[in-house]
């Protein structure tokens, strides 16, 4: 069945005439201004489209008319063609001929200009007006209306990629190049950042210029974190259930261009210049020493399902993109998102891997954390730790020197895989995020989950000469409440994101301090904010990678919307006036205090995981568990019900050497966690644990009052309920 609409390309009204188009060469894909054979500058053009049967090039004016010009040369299935004349700033698009046939995935409609997957450059919205949809989207019988080919024109209402001028000088450019045992992650959105920051001017803020402005890197810097994890910044599109709310996506987990830095993120132009923005923020990070993460979402695209719009790859080869059922009119979806691409497709593959090795090498980025990992590592159906995905990413030289971390799971069958990605690759740890949750609401019966997940999860991580470092720890994402709302809500409230408060998890972990959402009770506020700092002080004394969202460590809040993905206001951005509130301030005072410690002691951050044996000529175990008895954790005592653990980290030959060949020796540490309602005593153990314990941290106060401290060894002290205290050990004369 097909539309009453034209079916083919048409002539354009007043079209100017075609350039000559040569023949140019199949490789790099894209669209790369160069030098021509005969000297001539101009642009070649490539795009793999196997099993079309032709390609025209589409060049468009300043006033929007179209140039169209056929690619004649096939090359491997990449049609190509140098076009002399073509400069950077130029628009462009494909339409690709081909047969319409949806019962055998095959869904080509050449009314519709299509996006260069290699486009290095998009300019314009996605707007999804019907004519963007390659069937006809309104069509009465909604059961079959995605076999219906529309033969409307999209052009005048889809963006176009843009030709842009390579520019490979990162001479000035210096990598941090921080260890993974070092790092310290802080999870940002671009535009959310800075939308409120006073000291930003207004025309940067939200963008990759704002990013890169004093203020902003003035407190990434004085809190002390050493990478930026970015979410979504490849160019995506709004959903089509969220426009018609008169909503967008604010997250960006919906990618259409996988070599484009998301052009409403840029302050000085959607033309190209969003490219050299988005390098420069890079440099301003990097000179601060900073690490710059992408959250990339490689898993699915924006074109979603059968009934989803037509914006590139459908368009370009339907059955050669993306994973289809055995009814293939229907797509295999493992990402929740309606469609997953086809990796184990060598070109499919080849589209990732090129935007990898670019983002690195050309826009200077320093890793990724893969969106839905899993998926990427299916092979035809199953999860598989040997697929081709993995294996090009472990030999890859450009790729396996960079930080990889994993969302170690998808929504399909078999697709949860915490603890099984191989060596190279870090995951974030959800079971970190649910233990510690759980232990700080009281919901834990024992404290033997929390033992792993203080000190690296080893019961995950520790095989294939994996490192305590391969656990990225969270206790609060994007994805969910921020840390003040897990301390202020119980229940989800996501009216306003339209869907009857049906999206979002109802597995939240969280403890409310018994007032749901806004309090005015001194008391319950009191609490919350001890809970606050209970969290982000366990979160920075355990071994592993622990990852920070951004506001947390001022107490921002999403008014209890644990799935603000819609919510591109100040739901979601970072409110800078909490810096203004004395007990706000405090919380980034502890979190600084707590970075700067890390940094300075690296028995906070081992690069190997604890053995439990004595490693020196002390005779002392390399971590030991204490009751509030100051005796040694017995096997009975993990299986016993308790709200109290104290865990000793001795500083004696802890294992590595340093850059010198030296032995790595560091302070000991007694941390106690007690998330009881009441005061505990607890006998701080003593000879030859200690000598004398000096107070560096305790949550129950809410600056560093108390701090300094000291204690004998042997001495019942008080842990005041629902508190993290940490001491710094003396061993006495026996210290070296």
């Amino acid at each position: 069945m097909r539309a009453g609409h034209a079916d083919g390309p048409r002539e354009q009204p007043g079209e100017s005439p075609r350039p000559p188009v040569w023949p140019g060469a199949p490789n790099p894909l894209g669209a790369r201004f160069r030098v021509g054979p005969d000297g001539s500058t101009g642009t070649n053009f490539a795009l793999w489209a196997g099993g079309a049967e032709a390609v025209e090039l589409c060049l468009f004016d300043a006033s929007g008319t179209e140039t169209r010009c056929p690619l004649s040369e096939l090359t491997h299935e990449v049609w190509h063609g140098f076009v002399p004349g073509v400069r950077p700033g130029q628009r462009y698009g494909f339409r690709v001929h081909g047969r319409w046939d949806p019962w055998t995935g095959a869904r080509w409609n050449p009314a519709k200009l299509l996006l260069d997957p290699y486009a290095r450059a998009v300019d314009g919205d996605f707007t999804l007006p019907p004519e963007v949809y390659g069937h006809v989207r309104d069509w009465p019988e909604q059961h079959v209306a995605d076999t219906v080919r529309d033969g409307r024109d999209s052009a005048p209402y889809v963006p176009k990629g843009v030709v842009v001028h390579d520019d490979d000088d990162w001479a000035d450019d210096r990598r941090p190049k921080t260890p993974w045992a070092d790092s310290v992650i802080y999870e940002l959105h671009v535009r959310g950042f800075t939308m409120r920051h006073p000291d930003v001017p207004a025309e940067l803020r939200g963008t990759y210029a704002g990013l890169a402005h004093p203020a902003a890197i003035d407190h990434l810097v004085r809190l002390g974190v050493t990478a930026v994890e970015l979410l979504p910044v490849h160019q995506f599109a709004h959903e089509d259930h969220l426009l018609r709310r008169g909503l967008r996506n604010y997250w960006g987990y919906n990618s259409i261009g996988y070599f484009a830095p998301h052009a409403g993120y840029a302050a000085s132009g959607t033309t190209g210049q969003q490219v050299g923005e988005f390098k420069r923020m890079v440099q301003a990070l990097h000179a601060a020493g900073i690490e710059v993460i992408l959250d990339v979402v490689y898993n699915h695209t924006a074109e979603a399902g059968e009934l989803g719009p037509t914006l590139s790859m459908r368009g370009i080869d339907n059955r050669g993109y993306y994973r289809l059922q055995e009814d293939a009119r229907r797509y295999a979806d493992y990402t929740g998102c309606g469609n997953t691409l086809h990796v184990v497709q060598p070109h499919v593959l080849r589209l990732i891997t090129d935007s990898l090795r670019y983002w690195v090498n050309e826009m200077g980025v320093d890793g990724f954390r893969f969106d839905l990992a899993a998926a990427l590592a299916r092979s035809m159906h199953d999860v598989d730790m040997l697929s081709p995905f993995l294996a090009v990413i472990a030999q890859d030289p450009t790729l396996r020197r960079v930080k990889l971390i994993a969302e170690p799971w998808d929504v399909g069958n078999g697709g949860y895989q915490v603890g099984a990605f191989p060596p190279l690759w870090t995951e974030w740890n959800d079971r970190y995020r649910d233990a510690v949750r759980d232990f700080w609401r009281g919901a834990l019966p024992d404290v033997r989950d929390l033992g792993y997940r203080l000190s690296g999860s080893s019961d995950l991580y520790a095989w294939g000469g994996r490192r305590p470092y391969a656990s990225v720890n969270f206790v609060t994402a994007h994805d969910g409440f921020t840390l003040r709302d897990l301390v202020s809500y119980e229940q989800k409230h996501n009216a306003a994101n339209g869907e009857g408060n049906r999206d979002g998890t109802n597995d939240n972990r969280s403890w409310n301090c018994g007032e749901e959402g806004e309090s005015d009770d001194a008391s319950v506020l009191a609490l919350r904010r001890r809970q606050v700092r209970n969290l982000m002080t366990t979160l920075l004394l355990s071994t592993g990678v622990p990852m920070l969202v951004a506001g947390d460590e001022m107490g921002r809040t999403q008014s209890g919307n644990n799935n603000a993905y819609c919510q591109d206001n100040e739901t979601s951005w970072v409110d800078w006036s909490l810096l203004g509130r004395p007990e706000w301030r405090a919380l980034f005072d502890l979190t600084s205090r707590l970075l700067a410690l890390r940094h300075a002691h690296p028995v906070l951050r081992r690069r190997a995981f604890f053995s439990g044996r004595a490693q020196g000529e002390d005779g002392l175990r390399d971590v030991a568990w204490f009751t509030t008895e100051g005796k040694e954790m017995t096997q009975e005592d993990w299986y016993a019900p308790t709200s109290a653990l104290g865990m000793y980290l001795s500083g004696s030959d802890i294992p590595g050497r340093d850059a010198r060949g030296e032995p790595i020796e560091d302070e000991s540490f007694l941390a106690v966690l007690h998330a009881g309602a009441d005061p505990v005593g607890f006998a701080l153990p003593g000879e030859p644990w200690a000598a004398s314990y000096t107070c560096v941290v305790d949550t129950s106060r809410e600056g560093a009052e108390g701090t300094g401290t000291v204690h004998e060894g042997g001495e019942v002290v008080r842990v005041p309920g629902r508190a993290v205290v940490l001491w710094r050990v003396s061993r006495g004369p026996s210290s070296r």
